[in-house]
């Protein structure tokens, strides 16, 4: 049967095993700065190992791209801007990751970059924007899950069009094939989904791109560890069933939310492990934060636990709305983080 017609529930478990008689099924933990001279694998941070090249060839499989392995999501986008030549025009949307915000802001303040924020769903104005050096898509964006016509904005461009596909994964869409050019995940969220590791991976479709990227990784030493390595490649494995149950209940939490009294709205693009709900000011959302004995309250998501966060306590997130909560759903039960919410929401 050829791989090519493996769906993505298959590669997730299948792709980057190791093969051969006497091989193990999972790829060992190759702990090793260096190796034995004479061959085409000299020193780690240059050349790789084995543990980053099974991740790396299980989630380009899974993306349809050649993929990179970085130390953490945001040193994706630091190894795209190292490719891009000093005054290049680089466009961001204005409600995305604060952190990838916080980077561009620096490098435009600095005149690396010239550096413009554009309304998420304004396709209109990132068809305007197609001469721009690197279009930045995020989408479902972080934290008001809006979702970007990659597809539209893609076949306008000039320049490169990078996604953000950390809360989308593969398994929600595959950008490459929207015509993207390079796909970034935080793999520190739901292909790790344990909250346990700091890790990022690019997929290019363009084997020079991924080149250049991985001569970055290099250059910035950017390299992950071994040990996240391996925890992101076990958690990949298993990112189909539990996506698959996060949706679940995200989508029936998502629908009583949306028929509460104490709710002003709720966002949430139909699919995927993310909601984010409004209440009327912050106040009131620190109150119901403060309420939750079930569900956390932590800065990140993707794991499977389920987490909240009032985003606006962030600077780089302040323009977002005061009482908007951003809810990471977890594998609970689902009847039990509706209990929970409801008691703290009354």
């Amino acid at each position: 049967m050829d791989t090519n017609d493996w769906s993505p529930r298959t590669l997730a478990i299948a792709a980057g095993r190791p093969e051969g008689p006497g091989e193990p099924l999972n790829v060992p933990i190759v702990a090793a700065s260096t190796f034995d001279a004479g061959a085409d694998r000299a020193y780690s941070r240059q050349d790789g190992t084995p543990t980053w090249e099974a991740l790396e060839a299980a989630i380009g499989a899974l993306e349809g791209g050649h993929a990179t392995a970085f130390a953490s999501g945001i040193a994706t986008l630091s190894a795209v801007v190292d490719t891009l030549p000093v005054g290049a025009k680089v466009c961001v949307p204005t409600f995305s990751y604060a952190g990838s915000r916080g980077l561009l802001a620096h490098a435009h303040g600095t005149g690396r970059l010239v550096v413009t924020e554009i309304e998420p769903e304004d396709t209109a104005a990132w068809v305007a924007a197609a001469d721009a050096d690197l279009l930045w898509l995020e989408s479902p964006t972080n934290p008001t899950l809006d979702v970007i016509d990659i597809e539209t904005i893609a076949a306008a461009a000039n320049g490169l069009v990078a996604v953000d596909n950390t809360f989308a994964t593969p398994l929600g869409q595959r950008p490459l094939d929207l015509g993207a050019d390079i796909v970034v995940h935080s793999a520190t969220k739901l292909i790790g989904g344990h909250s346990d590791l700091l890790l990022g991976l690019t997929i290019a479709a363009d084997e020079g791109v991924a080149k250049g990227l991985r001569d970055a990784r290099t250059r910035l030493g950017a390299t992950p560890g071994a040990l996240e390595a391996w925890l992101a490649l076990r958690g990949l494995r298993t990112l189909p069933v539990r996506l698959a149950e996060q949706t679940r209940t995200a989508k029936l939490l998502a629908a009583r939310l949306l028929d509460h009294p104490a709710i002003t709205r709720v966002r949430y693009p139909g699919s995927g492990m993310m909601i984010a709900f409004e209440l009327p000011d912050a106040e009131t959302a620190d109150k119901v934060i403060g309420s939750l004995r079930l569900i956390r309250a932590a800065t990140s998501l993707g794991g499977v636990e389920s987490l909240v966060e009032r985003r606006a306590w962030m600077a780089g997130d302040a323009h977002v709305p005061a009482g908007l909560v951003r809810f990471s759903v977890g594998l609970e039960d689902p009847e039990d983080l509706w209990t929970d919410l409801a008691s703290a929401l009354g």
